[in-house]
């Protein structure tokens, strides 16, 4: 993508969505800041653009809604029916438009200084992580703990970040992001956050031990086994 000129604009035409459905083309760009329209009137404005690191594509738009009473929305970038850079006009009606879910910065990580030519908070990231090392072995001292190897699509798994953990004995920490497959961007481990009881290592859980109970996520593992989980080494795709 571009890089936006001095004041912010992107280019005078986007080019429309052909690659794989929520990821938006390389070449595509939307000015912040640009007013948005659904099919009947008017919706609210471009707050910022919403990035897949491990693919490097846009996925949604994070739309403020024009009455602050009402919450910004995320909006599926395949839903671009046409944009430029005062005005980008989607293929959802106004009714549509507030069943999309909340766009809420918690969810997000920074996209840093200049992401696909946003800068200045214009763009941030979903938090998923992709391996720098195989997942494989076990900590020295220590047997391997159960053996978990399901796999899931980004879209079907119902985590988000700073979701609670719990294991079978108790709260272990909350969730920073999700490990994803750069092959087949299938989510394969949920993250904790750093500053959790283990200290510096990374903790990565396999997504075939979690599951979600109301407001928490369950691990079908004990603590001890959690500890002797093997380290993991994770490069961010931001």
């Amino acid at each position: 993508m571009p890089p936006a000129d001095e004041a912010g604009t992107g280019p005078d035409t986007t080019e429309q969505p052909t690659g794989t459905a929520g990821a938006a083309e390389p070449t595509e760009s939307f000015r912040i800041g640009a007013e948005v329209d659904g099919s009947d009137g008017h919706l609210g404005r471009l707050e910022r653009v919403i990035v897949d690191p491990i693919a490097k594509a846009l996925t949604h738009l994070a739309i403020a809604a024009k009455h602050h009473s009402e919450e910004g929305r995320l909006v599926p970038i395949e839903l671009v029916e046409d944009a430029g850079p005062e005005r980008i006009r989607l293929r959802a009606t106004r009714a549509e438009f507030e069943k999309f879910d909340a766009a809420e910065d918690v969810q997000f990580l920074p996209g840093g200084g200049d992401w696909m030519g946003y800068d200045g908070g214009g763009a941030m990231t979903w938090p998923y992580y992709g391996l720098g090392a195989p997942l494989s072995g076990g900590v020295e001292g220590h047997q391997s703990g159960p053996m978990f190897v399901d796999r899931i699509p980004t879209g079907e798994v119902d985590i988000n970040r700073g979701d609670p953990v719990h294991a079978s004995d108790g709260w272990i920490g909350s969730i920073q992001g999700l490990v994803v497959d750069r092959k087949d961007h299938h989510v394969t481990h949920v993250l904790l956050k750093e500053g959790h009881f283990w200290g510096r290592k990374q903790v990565a859980i396999p997504i075939g031990a979690v599951t979600r109970v109301d407001e928490e996520i369950r691990v079908g593992l004990t603590k001890q086994q959690v500890e002797d989980l093997p380290p993991v080494v994770l490069e961010s795709g931001a």
